[in-house]
């Protein structure tokens, strides 16, 4: 059990901290705020227990539609790249006047999960294994266990993650914090058409 338990903890942080738009846009949130990361990951969960459960019960197969996964590509890069819009436009006044964005850090979370066609992707295939091999070891009572666990992961990484750029800010000065958001910006930007690319590579190939 503690080598599935190994397992888990290990794959679920090697996910939530590779760089990505939702530690992105955790990053932009945690200058306003010591509670953004707690925040995320609780809008990440909405999506992501139901989509655990669903792939328990058999329905991985459905979140590797081709067709699915052309209309997430798109649907879900449009709406990071209007976020990524927001965040820029919005850079000044973050910086200087404490304003903040037009959607909150539980709804990002929910967003940036829900639309992320990769994540569900990562779930129909990695994520799936995982869950299979960690019931093999420990049983079905171990289903709610492995869910509490990965959220954990999340939960700590971005807190850790929050905690430390909230404190630390207000040394950077307004300037390099618009900087920052800039950069942000372009990373969300890359993230959006990204994934808009990859969806219609993928689908054209697949058709192909």
């Amino acid at each position: 059990m503690l080598a599935a338990l190994g397992t888990v903890v290990v794959t679920s942080l090697s996910g939530v901290m590779m760089p990505g738009p939702m530690f992105a846009v955790t990053l932009a949130k945690s200058i306003k705020s010591p509670w953004a990361g707690l925040m995320v990951s609780l809008g990440h969960a909405v999506i992501e227990v139901p989509l655990i459960l669903l792939i328990y019960f058999g329905l991985k197969n459905f979140f590797q539609n081709e067709i699915l996964q052309l209309v997430l590509s798109v649907l879900g890069g449009g709406m990071i790249v209007w976020m990524a819009y927001d965040l820029f436009r919005a850079r000044r006044k973050l910086a200087r006047e404490g304003k903040d964005t037009s959607y909150n850090a539980f709804t990002a979370g929910i967003l940036m999960s829900g639309l992320n066609p990769f994540f569900l992707f990562w779930w129909a295939t990695v994520g799936s294994l995982l869950l299979t091999q960690f019931i093999d070891a420990v049983g079905t009572w171990g289903l709610p266990f492995f869910i509490v666990v990965h959220w954990l992961c999340d939960l700590v990484w971005l807190s850790l993650v929050s905690f430390t750029i909230f404190r630390t800010h207000r040394f950077w000065g307004q300037r390099l914090q618009e900087w920052i958001f800039i950069v942000l910006s372009a990373a969300l930007l890359y993230f959006g058409g990204q994934f808009i690319v990859k969806g219609i590579i993928a689908y054209a190939g697949a058709g192909s």
